[in-house]
């Protein structure tokens, strides 16, 4: 009795602290969003940020006034509300949007057109596709659909395609890591009834609410509606990730290669996935990876390079790395890019630092490879960031790429026995404190209970 009231009180005092996280940090995330209008030039930066601090705000209130689980759901409906769906829709059907969009869909236009995204002898900075030809993919919606009607506007918009590529990459992470636990799930992973009578919710109820916390977040939300063009890359990264855990390396060099063709940004992703497979499966699996992605990319990028090389070099290599002809608009004040202002030697010293970052990651990659998923997103999460920071030229945006990884890795493997999921295992072994739900119970031992049956009955006698 003592036991169960001590329990009790400590189930309300942990109720009572975390019901002020909620009420607080839809308030932080209002505070963020409501500065876009008063700080930002941007015109969609500046719709967003209306939108999202109202719908931030009245989740705030709904989580402070309303009663369990209602608390968290309604908050959390409010705020998808107030941060997605609102501002994406009035953006989309007003035409509003940034200038990656318009890169997107132009260079959708380019290769529909001509088979080449790039333009021979850009004059404008609008001009310049940044891009790899995978990514003039999405602005194919836009070249078949035209603009005339809400219903073109809505479903030609290159948002749109990078927000569902994104969704669906994360739905496929999941049910990846749920192919394994369907053939046996292991005992009381479902809802487990605590001493108080509350439920914790299983794997997929905590993946599906941490999902959708993320997408309302900021982090999310914004480039979500007033642009996109990061989502798609971090949606195919975890869902390699997700292959390579579950040894399945010719799906994971595929998915590597489109997230390859879309930026040249993703291209640590393999080494890093690569030394995952190596270190969980063996060589033989790692190398069919590698080769899939590498042939995969190839096959991708290599007919635009071959109609325009030269544009292709000057736009997609150049420019974003401040060497081109004109300067690039990516100029937020990060370690590098301040290094960069001070002229050809801080530019020299800004890309020397970024190799050996780089070489430093790789590095680590070959004495201590990652054994499970979050080390591998973890990993690959600190190679962007140092990427992200010490570039000739970058932007704070690219820094939620990283900060998704990060909460994936750590959400797509809840209720997971699995210790390539739980971060406790290593190179192909399971945790010692959870099940496998591949691994039967051990057969009782008949012979050690003979022995021991007549030691009995000696002592007896």
């Amino acid at each position: 009795m003592i036991t169960w009231r001590v329990e009790r009180e400590n189930s309300r005092s942990g109720a009572r602290g975390a019901s002020w996280w909620w009420p607080v940090g839809w308030l932080l995330a209002a505070g963020w969003a409501a500065a876009f209008p008063l700080v930002s030039d941007v015109g969609t930066h500046r719709v967003w940020g209306v939108c999202a601090a109202l719908g931030y705000t009245a989740a705030a209130v709904a989580a402070r006034v309303l009663p369990r689980p209602r608390a968290v759901r309604v908050p959390l409906v409010l705020a998808l509300a107030g941060a997605v769906v609102l501002p994406l829709l009035l953006l989309v059907l007003t035409g509003q949007a940034q200038s990656e969009v318009d890169v997107i869909e132009r260079s959708g236009r380019l290769l529909y057109a001509t088979g080449t995204p790039y333009l021979d002898a850009p004059r404008r900075v609008e001009e310049y596709t940044p891009y790899l030809p995978g990514m003039a993919l999405l602005g194919i919606p836009r070249a078949l659909l035209g603009e005339h009607g809400w219903a073109a506007r809505y479903f030609g918009d290159a948002r749109v395609w990078c927000a569902a590529v994104f969704l669906a990459c994360l739905v496929a992470s999941r049910a990846v890591v749920r192919q394994r636990q369907r053939r046996r799930r292991p005992e009381g992973s479902a809802h487990v009834r605590s001493h108080v009578g509350s439920h914790v919710p299983d794997g997929d109820a905590r993946f599906a609410a941490v999902t959708a916390v993320l997408i309302a977040s900021p982090v999310v939300a914004l480039p979500l509606c007033v642009s996109g063009v990061d989502l798609p890359l971090a949606g195919l990264c975890v869902l390699a990730i997700a292959f390579a855990v579950r040894g399945r390396p010719v799906a994971a060099g595929l998915v590597l290669a489109a997230a390859c063709s879309l930026k040249w940004t993703a291209w640590p992703a393999i080494p890093v996935v690569v030394a995952l497979l190596g270190c969980a499966w063996g060589a033989r699996p790692a190398l069919r990876c590698a080769g899939t992605a590498v042939a995969g990319t190839a096959l991708l990028v290599l007919p635009s390079a071959l109609l325009s090389p030269g544009p292709m070099v000057e736009q997609v290599l150049a420019f974003p790395t401040g060497r081109g002809e004109l300067a690039t608009p990516a100029t937020s004040p990060l370690p590098g890019r301040l290094l960069a202002e001070q002229g050809a030697m801080g530019w020299a010293v800004a890309v020397t630092l970024l190799l050996c970052g780089a070489s430093a990651v790789g590095l680590s990659l070959v004495l201590r490879p990652p054994r499970d998923a979050v080390g591998a997103a973890d990993r690959l999460a600190i190679g962007l960031s140092i990427a992200f920071l010490l570039a000739p030229a970058g932007r704070f945006g690219y820094l939620a790429l990283p900060v998704l990884l990060v909460v994936w890795a750590r959400s797509v493997g809840a209720g997971s026995a699995d210790a390539r999921w739980s971060g406790t295992g290593s190179s192909g072994t399971r945790s010692v404190s959870a099940r496998s739900v591949d691994t039967e119970p051990a057969p009782p031992d008949r012979d050690a209970e003979a022995q021991l049956a007549t030691a009995g009955a000696g002592r007896r006698s």
